[in-house]
């Protein structure tokens, strides 16, 4: 009876223990910021990783001052071919939860991005645009990446032919 209590409690104690871990997260580091007045808002956009450059992962914060309790806004990010993105609501960041912000984004192209702001709250309706000067993407151009990473299914698929035809499944004699 006290083997099966023993069993029972690592059951349910080891799960908790050992998840303690995963329930950590890396806080939001911001390396850099630019400040957008967007009407009476003063706003603080804060980035994790500077200088910008195309398809690499950062974290955006946006602080407006005064904290964000009472007010609301949404994003509008304009690519350097002139294209919008529809206008985002402002969410909390997930990690650094007292502030508006986006996890692990990223932009697409090198060139002059824009994000436009609309605020919102008790000094009534603001909108202000930071531009961005994102640099061209790191490491190795995408094409010769691609080629990299295709090499091994490359050389399975000429393995699996050579296989098949040494052993021709269509040439082995059937015994009934």
């Amino acid at each position: 009876m006290i083997k099966r209590l023993l069993v029972v409690l690592a059951a349910l104690v080891l799960p908790v223990a050992t998840a303690a871990p995963a329930f950590a997260y890396e806080p939001v580091n911001i390396v850099h910021t630019e400040r957008v007045q967007a009407g009476p808002y003063g706003l603080t956009v804060g980035f994790s990783t500077w200088p910008l450059r195309a398809m690499q992962s950062l974290d955006f914060t946006f602080i407006p001052d005064g904290g964000i309790t009472g007010k609301s806004g949404t994003l509008v990010r304009t690519g350097p071919a002139g294209g919008h993105s529809r206008a985002v609501p402002l969410a909390r960041h997930p990690r650094k939860r007292d502030v508006w912000g986006l996890d692990v984004s990223s932009l697409s192209t090198e060139g002059t991005w824009k994000f436009t702001f609309a605020l919102d709250g008790p000094q009534g309706h603001g909108e202000g645009t930071v531009p961005l000067t994102v640099l061209s993407q790191p490491g190795p151009p995408l094409a010769l990446s691609w080629i990299v990473c295709s090499l091994p299914f490359l050389g399975l698929i000429a393995f699996l032919v050579v296989a098949w035809r040494r052993v021709r499944p269509s040439m082995l004699v059937h015994v009934t």
